[in-house]
Formats: C-alpha cells, sequence, structure tokens
C-alpha cells in the first residue's frame, strides 16, 4: 500500500490548513480558493488528498532558503513594524516605499505594518473613536511583529484588511 492511499486525522490535517492559511497571508491564494481548499483538507481521508492540496505552493522551507535576509534587513522590517506605533501607518509606509524596493523581506514586513495601521484607523473612523482603544493593544502587537521581524520569524497581524501586497 502507498502512502497516498493511507488514512489521514485530524494531526495530519492541521499542518496543511496551517500552510493554506500561510499561503493566503502571503497573497498566494485568493479568499475563495483558501475557503475551497480548507473544505477539502477537513473533507479528506488519505495523504494523497492532502498533497494535491498544497503541490502548487512553495514549501515553506524553500521560501526560507529563497529569502535570506541580512541582518539590516531585519532591522530595517522590526522598525517598519516599530515605527507605526508613534507614527500609525505613515513610518511602515516609508520603509515600504524606501527599503522595499532593495528588499523583499523588508518589504513583506512593511506591508503587513501598513496594513494593519490602516485597518487600525479604519475601525477607529468607523466606530466614531471608540476603536481607537485598540490601539493600546495594538502597540504591543506592533512590537511581537517587529520583535519576530529581527528574528527572521513570520508573524500574520489579526483582522488585517490587505490594502498592499
Amino acid at each position: 500500500m502507498e502512502l497516498t492511499e493511507l488514512r489521514v486525522g485530524h494531526a495530519e490535517r492541521e499542518p496543511v490548513i496551517e500552510r493554506l492559511n500561510q499561503a493566503y497571508a502571503e497573497g498566494r491564494l485568493d479568499e475563495e480558493e483558501l475557503e475551497q481548499r480548507v473544505h477539502l483538507a477537513i473533507t479528506s481521508k488519505t495523504y494523497g488528498d492532502l498533497e494535491v492540496l498544497t503541490r502548487d505552493l512553495v514549501a515553506p522551507s524553500a521560501l526560507a532558503v529563497a529569502e535570506e535576509a541580512t541582518g539590516e534587513d531585519r532591522m530595517l522590517a522590526g522598525l517598519a513594524h516599530a515605527s507605526g506605533i508613534a507614527t500609525l501607518f505613515v513610518g511602515p509606509l516609508v520603509f515600504f516605499l524606501l527599503s522595499g524596493r532593495r528588499s523583499a523581506y523588508v518589504r513583506r514586513h512593511a506591508a503587513a505594518a501598513v496594513n494593519f495601521q490602516l485597518t487600525l484607523l479604519l475601525v477607529a473612523v468607523v466606530t466614531f473613536g471608540v476603536g481607537a482603544l485598540l490601539y493600546v493593544v495594538a502597540w504591543l502587537v506592533a512590537l511581537v511583529a517587529g520583535l519576530s521581524a529581527v528574528a527572521q520569524g513570520t508573524f500574520n497581524y489579526p483582522y488585517t484588511i490587505r490594502f498592499l501586497k
């Protein structure tokens, strides 16, 4: 019996669903594709069913090799996240526009920071200022994201509208 024919359980489905969510956060899948593939992952019965769902996605290990960030890139990415604390979206946008041209790593992190700050601003405006209370939590989230960028990790901001990719 081949591996592709063996049945899977929840423990085997979870990493596939996590990889699909990561691919969506990276812009490799649109929302409709994500929903379809997650549904297929949840209802998959064999390893072969699961393998098909991520076959066309770049493996996370390949991403890490392709994106070796220098110390300077990591520091700039961390500063892009942290600059949102004092300047809202302006600081991360400056990093996106200036440093993002030379480094995909800085560009990805700065875009995430801009998207997060613009989403917070939109919530504050729509809720007539009540949503501004989220900024206290947002400062902590931005610091965690900045530290993650410096450590060459990945961090996905929660509930963020993607204005920039």
